[in-house]
């Protein structure tokens, strides 16, 4: 008798699972505390707020008469479309495939007054279809909601701070406009750089673009900056500027100086820049962290004017290096010293344009903030249009949560003396920390008592 080994030897498998699915998902038990029981129970319990201010705010009426959309939609009106991938990107879900997973949300078909989501390619397909000038009109509906919001929230700011700077976004498809340029986490690799430009008082994002991956030239720095300015509201009167070596040219000075901003900008180097250094003035800097600091005039070659420039300088200390590793000079390194350079039409002292030029890296924190909960870096397509639309679209919903804080009161912009009016007592104070040696624990603590009691009496 012949017997394959083959045949009679696995294992019947047990069932798996339930055979017939169930119609409702299991109940909260007897013994298990809660104090609240429904059917259409939400994460997303925060989306009723912004839609309550976006209703308030008149927000639907304001897209419809701004963007200019010429394609004719089934499934969601133009408005919907909007304001479902606004809505998805302010809760976290940054690409376009990840819209599936709020399909049946009851929140959000609740705000958007439908029952289900479409599908991905539906949503895809509408973004493909907006021109170019729709990233331009959607920072014409942030101006306006801004104006809005600061109008209903009582926002009077007399003056105001822009932080202007530029991000690297690396991109490992073939996208329009990627260039090899400045990528120090991936050398080499193609990015975008996009440019932006926030309000330090109320951390909103004023007015922004993408960019290719080359470094900026100084027309499209005057062409942005001129947004900036459209974008601020009428009311605000005095204009305060930081920006870094990036914008450093002399189309970005002369577009400061049309608007009369006072601005504060670090200077890139150059070898007349250089000389210039070696052969001033350096005294010390007790204020600062620096070992020396020094001002002087100066006019760099294509400028139209001579400018104040502020320099400080460290002294450079011996560090172990490889033998077979050639010595690199950072930005203005040189073997003995390392200088920080900045130029402003300003004429506070060194050690306060110093203070108030380090309080720029808040707008650090603002572009990761952007990048990580606004989903700024998660371009949806290789065309380029369409990654400019996106750009704005997740700008628009970075600010709303800004306009959230400020129209609940949770967020109050920063008082005018907390910025650049009363930074003049204010960064002596800071300028002392820490304490060097001709500074006492008694006079700090009586500095810290003035500062504290201006702080209060401007606030009344």
């Amino acid at each position: 008798m012949v017997m394959s080994s083959r045949q009679h030897n696995e294992k019947t498998a047990p069932q798996q699972g339930v055979g017939a699915v169930i119609p409702e998902p299991n109940k909260i038990g007897a013994f298990t505390p809660y104090d609240f029981h429904s059917k259409n129970l939400t994460a997303y319990g925060g989306l009723l707020p912004v839609a309550t201010m976006l209703e308030k705010l008149e927000f639907q009426r304001l897209l419809e008469e701004t963007l200019t959309v010429k394609r004719v939609t089934r499934s969601m009106t133009m408005y919907q479309f909007v304001l479902a991938m606004v809505l998805a990107l302010y809760v976290g879900f940054s690409r376009l495939n990840h819209l599936r997973f709020l399909a049946r949300e009851p929140m959000l078909v609740g705000i958007l007054k439908v029952l289900r989501l479409p599908p991905q390619c539906t949503f895809w397909r509408f973004l493909a279809s907006l021109h170019l000038q729709i990233a331009r009109q959607l920072l014409e509906v942030q101006r306006v909601m801004r104006q809005r919001v600061w109008e209903a929230a009582h926002v009077r700011l007399t003056a105001v701070t822009l932080d202007t700077d530029t991000t690297v976004h690396t991109l490992f498809g073939h996208q329009m406009g990627a260039r090899k340029g400045y990528n120090p986490k991936n050398k080499g690799k193609k990015s975008y750089q996009p440019i932006l430009t926030f309000l330090a008082e109320t951390r909103e994002y004023i007015a922004g673009e993408l960019h290719n991956g080359d470094r900026p030239s100084g027309a499209q720095i005057a062409r942005h900056l001129e947004s900036v300015f459209a974008a601020l509201p009428q009311s605000v009167p005095t204009i305060y500027a930081r920006a870094d070596s990036g914008f450093y040219c002399w189309e970005a000075v002369d577009a400061y100086e049309s608007q009369g901003c006072q601005f504060v900008l670090s200077a890139r180097k150059t070898a007349r820049l250089v000389d210039e250094l070696k052969g001033a003035d350096w005294k010390g800097s007790p204020r600062t962290d620096a070992d020396g600091q020094c001002e002087f005039r100066y006019q760099p070659e294509g400028w139209g004017q001579a400018y104040r420039f502020l320099a400080l300088r460290y002294e450079k200390r011996a560090k172990p290096s490889a033998s077979n590793e050639t010595e690199q000079y950072q930005l203005f390194d040189t073997p003995e010293y390392t200088y920080r350079v900045f130029v402003t039409n300003m004429k506070d002292p060194v050690y306060m344009l110093v203070w108030f030029y380090n309080q720029r890296a808040g707008a650090e924190n603002l572009i990761k903030e952007a990048n990580n909960d606004a989903g700024l870096a998660a371009y949806p397509s290789a065309r380029w249009a369409m990654n400019c639309n996106h750009f704005q679209l997740a700008m628009l919903a970075y600010n709303l949560n800004c306009w959230l804080m400020l129209s609940t009161g949770r967020r109050r912009p920063a008082p005018v003396n907390c910025s650049i009016q009363r930074w003049r007592l204010r960064g002596c104070a800071f300028c002392f920390w820490p304490p060097k040696s001709g500074v006492t624990p008694a006079g700090w603590e009586s500095a810290t008592a003035i500062i504290t009691r201006n702080g209060e009496s401007s606030s009344d």
